[in-house]
């Protein structure tokens, strides 16, 4: 008998840590059930949208977001480099290529927790399309670093992992079966701090 309810507890206590550990695993990872992938970003084009999975719902809870409807944009989120490396706040980088057609884009830096990351007094910790430099016959380049960049440079502060936030408002991509089929800019990493 003892046996037997030793053997049960063993079951229970698997389950509940399996169980646990898969939706905490589902909720905290950028790239998971209903995600795509664009090179480094990564987006859930059904969040904010009557399709959107259990775990896209119970992220944007978690995080307090306010998911964008499918016809107003979509959110791409980097964790990573082009090549794989974790973004950190003590290193450069250069977002360079092309943007599916949109009204407005911004871009900002995010801890692990999903808050706005601060950047060193009077510079800017994000940037928006409008306040951009766009040169004739180029592709858009954006440099995020710790220290003074020319041209599009968005500042930040602090050492340890971060994220870039990406969203597009008003984009044909964020309709339809199209997000996979689009291309983002790259992200390079330039170079980091000792």
């Amino acid at each position: 008998m003892l046996k037997t309810v030793i053997f049960v507890v063993f079951v229970l206590i698997i389950a509940l840590v399996g169980g646990a550990g898969s939706a905490w695993l589902a909720l905290e990872s950028t790239r998971s059930i209903g995600s795509v992938e664009i090179g480094p970003w990564v987006t859930f084009p059904n969040q904010g949208t009557r399709k959107a999975d259990p775990y896209s719902r119970a992220r944007s809870r978690r995080l307090g977001q306010l998911s964008l409807g499918q016809a107003e944009g979509v959110v791409l989120v980097a964790a990573a480099d082009s090549d794989g490396r974790p973004l950190l706040r003590q290193c450069t980088y250069r977002i360079q290529g092309e943007l599916p057609p949109t009204r407005f884009f911004t871009l900002h830096a995010v801890d692990d927790n999903r808050t706005i990351l601060s950047a060193p007094a009077r510079f800017l910790s994000a940037l928006h399309s409008q306040d951009l430099l766009w040169r004739d016959g180029q592709t858009l380049g954006m440099i995020v670093s710790p220290h003074p960049q020319p041209d599009n440079w968005m500042a930040i502060a602090g050492t340890g992992s971060m994220q870039l936030v990406l969203t597009l408002v008003d984009t044909p991509i964020s309709t339809g079966a199209r997000v996979g089929e689009t291309s983002l800019p790259v992200i390079s990493r330039v170079g980091c701090d000792a």
